[in-house]
C-alpha cells in the first residue's frame, strides 16, 4: 500500500507531465558578491558577529583544543560534560581525560532518550558537539544533527561547547550550500546558530537561556 507521502509526490510528479522547465535566470552574484571577504578576514568577521550576541570564542589547534576545555570546564565550575564517543573529537576527548583524576565526569550519549530524559534535562550542565562549518557574512555555526551527536545534545544543556574548524569558515550560505552539496541531501534539522538562546517576549526584556542553552562557547581549531 502506498504511504500518505508517495501518494502526494506520485500527484506531484504526474502534474509535471507534459510541461517543460523554465530556465532559472537567478543572479547569483546577488547573495555572493557583497558577502565575500579575503581569507585572513573571515574568522576575524565571525568571532566580532558572535561575541556580540554573547557568544564566547577561542582559538586552538587540534592537538591543544581538550587542554583548553579542561581549563574552561574548570573555570567554570562545571561537573559533567556530554560528549557523543562515537566521533572523532569525542574519542579524543576522552583518550585526553583517561586515568586522570579529578576532572569533570564525561557522559556518553549512547542511549535511547527514554531511558535518561530526566538525568539529560536535570543532571547534564554541558556538552560537546561538532559542526559542519560556519558562515562569516552573518557569523553563524552550521549544526548538523546526526544519530550520533542528536539535537538534543546542543538543545538541552545549559552549557554548549562546539568545535569548528577555522578551514570550515565559509563566506556566505551559497557558498556553504554549494560547496557541501546540500541538494544531494538534506538532514531533517540543518540549523545555523549565531549564539545562545535569548527571547524578549517577557515584558520585552532580553532574556538568555529561555529555549535553549544560555552559554555557547566556540573553540576554533585552527590548522596545525
Amino acid at each position: 500500500m502506498m504511504s500518505a507521502k508517495a501518494n502526494i509526490l506520485a500527484k506531484l510528479r504526474k502534474s509535471l507531465e507534459g510541461t517543460a522547465p523554465v530556465a532559472d535566470d537567478y543572479d547569483v552574484d546577488l547573495v555572493t558578491r557583497p558577502w565575500s571577504y579575503p581569507a585572513e578576514e573571515r574568522i576575524p568577521r565571525l568571532r566580532q558577529l558572535m561575541e556580540a550576541v554573547h557568544t564566547e570564542t577561542h582559538l586552538t589547534t587540534t592537538a591543544e583544543w581538550p587542554a583548553l576545555l579542561e581549563k574552561l570546564l574548570a573555570d567554570k565550575q562545571l561537573p559533567s560534560l556530554l560528549i557523543a564517543l562515537a566521533t572523532a573529537h569525542g574519542a579524543q576527548l576522552a583518550a585526553h581525560f583517561a586515568g586522570r583524576e579529578g576532572l569533570p565526569r564525561l557522559k556518553a550519549y549512547d542511549r535511547p532518550i527514554e531511558q535518561w530524559k530526566a538525568e539529560l534535562f536535570d543532571d547534564t550542565p554541558a556538552s560537546l558537539t561538532g559542526t559542519l562549518g560556519a558562515i562569516a557574512a552573518t557569523g553563524s555555526l552550521i549544526l548538523w544533527p546526526t544519530r550520533e551527536e542528536p539535537r538534543l545534545m546542543s538543545l538541552v544543556p545549559p552549557v554548549h561547547f562546539a568545535l569548528l574548524k577555522a578551514s570550515e569558515v565559509y563566506d556566505n550560505f551559497f557558498e556553504v550550500q554549494q560547496k557541501q552539496q546540500w541538494a544531494a541531501g538534506m538532514p531533517t534539522n540543518a540549523l545555523l546558530v549565531s549564539g545562545p538562546s535569548k527571547t524578549a517576549d517577557i515584558e520585552q526584556v532580553l532574556a538568555y537561556g529561555a529555549h535553549g542553552p544560555k552559554d555557547l562557547i566556540v573553540l576554533i581549531l585552527e590548522d596545525a
